[in-house]
């Protein structure tokens, strides 16, 4: 069955983030059949441990029964209604929530489909904000060796090149500052202010990824930095863009990265972990005094016009609803912090391998470096050589990861690491 799904697959479909020509020879395609917890299972009942989260969008693990039941429950009442002019309690609910546990500067949720169009619609609704207090600016600040999505916006105030360089003569303007690494922020401030200098009244607003640049090899960087950067840029009165797309819902080791680094931005945008990784859902929060500026009789065109067909999804909401009613009742981000310092304790015997440098962790992100392969895919091997181990593992380039769901276990933990140990002793 997974050879006839899989050659089925390739005479149809075009994956995402991939080079459909691997899988002739260089990656297995998968098809899977069911999922339970941390165990993805293919048409054999081979498992798979999801040590990545599938895309770093499930918190709880696969088919839990608790948001399982929260989303039957809801499918017989509503599934989706047009969210112009029409609300639902769902939705309602979710934002309330949000605000209680969010900074009360925020005040106003604007609600879209996924995270890069999360992205776009901060971008604009910057953009337009300014237009409306009369001021034009037209270019956006970002950090070197950053990535906040795949759309036209995103990839503007992203700098990873395999995504970007080709659509470079068509994307917005942006003004790169040199990335933080690590406690070395120094010069990555001193940057930051000269840009701020010498583009006076020209920038909308500056985006970052607070605490780990997730899809940039994992860069975990000072929460120091965020809170410098941040307060120098809103001294220029500039709008300050968090992307919390990857780093929100406990993923950073507190609710909200942001909360870590003692600033609030202008726009939050949160999406994966959101739903628990059921269904697409994101949201960009803001403050009201943006709001306030779009805040008009309709002959004054102020609205800002943007719209997602499946905005406000309610089924999305309700499994939304389910991911912070069990944030709520199992104290997750404390039981977080007992994990998380036994798979980093755990995952020192890496070290013993030469070939593994900058191991790094924050909150439940893990990561290490493979060097001395310049020119070799060896996160290639990595992945194909825990597949044989039943681990989902997809590095990024050289880079071999962790980002489990919260629920992995310290038998699974184990596991993990001895097999990576394995994988490490062939090379």
């Amino acid at each position: 069955m997974n050879i006839f799904l899989k050659d089925l697959d390739l005479s149809y479909i075009w994956h995402p983030c991939t080079q459909m020509y691997d899988h002739k020879e260089n990656i297995p395609l998968i098809p899977i059949k069911r999922a339970e917890g941390m165990v993805l299972y293919d048409f054999e009942d081979r498992g798979y441990l999801d040590c990545i989260s599938s895309w770093w969008v499930n918190l709880f693990g696969h088919c839990n029964a608790y948001i399982n039941q929260k989303l039957k429950e809801q499918v017989e009442s509503l599934e989706h209604i047009i969210f112009a002019g029409f609300t639902h309690k769902p939705i309602i609910d979710l934002s309330k929530r949000l605000m209680d546990i969010l900074d009360s500067k925020f005040s106003k949720c604007f609600y879209a489909d996924n995270g890069s169009s999360a992205v776009e619609i901060a971008l604009k609704m910057a953009f337009h904000a300014n237009m409306l207090k009369k001021e034009k600016k037209t270019k956006f600040l970002c950090l070197h060796n950053a990535y906040h999505g795949e759309t036209m916006g995103a990839l503007s105030v992203g700098d990873l090149g395999i995504y970007k360089e080709v659509y470079e003569p068509i994307l917005l303007q942006s003004l790169r500052v040199k990335a933080p690494y690590g406690n070395d922020y120094e010069e990555s401030l001193e940057d930051l202010e000269r840009l701020l200098k010498s583009h006076k009244g020209e920038i909308a607003a500056f985006i970052l990824e607070p605490l780990i640049q997730c899809a940039g090899n994992m860069n975990i960087y000072d929460k120091a930095f965020v809170k410098e950067a941040t307060k120098l840029v809103q001294s220029y009165g500039i709008y300050v863009i968090f992307d919390e797309i990857a780093v929100g819902f406990g993923r950073s080791g507190s609710m909200f990265a942001y909360q870590q680094c003692g600033v609030v931005p202008d726009f939050l945008c949160l999406s994966k972990g959101i739903t628990g990784g059921y269904l697409p859902l994101s949201v960009v929060v803001t403050h009201q005094e943006i709001y306030n500026l779009f805040y008009a009789p309709y002959y004054e065109n102020k609205a800002f016009l943007h719209s997602h067909s499946y905005t406000g999804n309610a089924l999305a909401c309700a499994c939304a609803n389910a991911v912070l009613d069990i944030f709520e009742q199992n104290n997750i981000l404390e039981s977080n912090k007992i994990l998380s310092k036994f798979i980093w304790e755990k995952m020192q015997v890496l070290k013993t391998f030469a070939c593994v440098k900058n191991l790094r962790y924050c909150g439940m992100v893990f990561a290490f470096d493979l060097v001395g392969f310049e020119g070799v895919r060896k996160g290639l091997e990595v992945f194909n050589a825990g597949l044989k181990k039943g681990l989902l593992l997809r590095p990024l380039g050289n880079t071999i990861y962790l980002m489990p769901p919260y629920i992995i276990t310290q038998e699974q933990v184990v596991y993990i690491i001895k097999s990576l140990q394995e994988i490490l002793g062939e090379f």
